[in-house]
């Protein structure tokens, strides 16, 4: 027997497997008719369970379900939203795995500059670019755009990269 939060846990990922292909206004329509349904049913089910002992697995479970659950419907919000950060932990895992490597970033500056340029590279990665043209890209044109003024940042991210500039890769996904 399956136990309940797994089943709604089940049902939600299955919705989000059919919406998979949609466009984000789409999708959110649809997060809003069948997974928002779903996310009240769970959420009274929990309240259901307030007897449970707070120190017991199932009291610390369903402490950090209404303590998260504002963070848990965020999916709800945004049809561009994932319900899951797996594809995010995923991408910082050979960060993580190679922490030992990180041991020169012996001060806070050089631990921000590693994450800096390490979440660049993933930001190419995401949006399909090449890691390398996409960082000689970037650290080319900050320094041009900062003297422009303001919003010079944004102006950096992937969709306003020049078409050619950094090579569109072939997603594995």
């Amino acid at each position: 027997m399956i136990p309940a939060q797994v089943e709604y846990c089940n049902a939600l990922f299955g919705i989000e497997q059919e919406l998979a292909g949609l466009p984000p206004e789409e999708r959110y329509e649809q997060r809003l008719a069948r997974s928002k349904p779903v996310m009240d049913a769970l959420l009274a089910w929990a309240e259901t369970k307030s007897a449970a002992a707070p120190k017991s697995a199932l009291g610390r479970a369903l402490y950090y379900l209404r303590e998260q659950w504002p963070y848990l419907i965020r999916f709800l919000e945004d049809g561009r939203l994932e319900i899951s950060n797996n594809r995010a932990e995923r991408s910082v895992k050979p960060f993580v795995m190679g922490r030992k490597n990180w041991l020169f970033a012996n001060t806070e500056g050089g631990a921000q500059s590693s994450a800096m340029i390490y979440s660049l590279i993933e930001t190419a990665k995401e949006n399909g670019l090449d890691p390398y043209r996409y960082l000689v890209h970037v650290l080319t044109e900050a320094p041009r755009l900062a003297a422009k003024g303001d919003c010079w940042a944004e102006k950096l991210l992937p969709e306003y990269v020049r078409e050619g500039c950094c090579d569109v890769l072939k997603r594995k996904d």
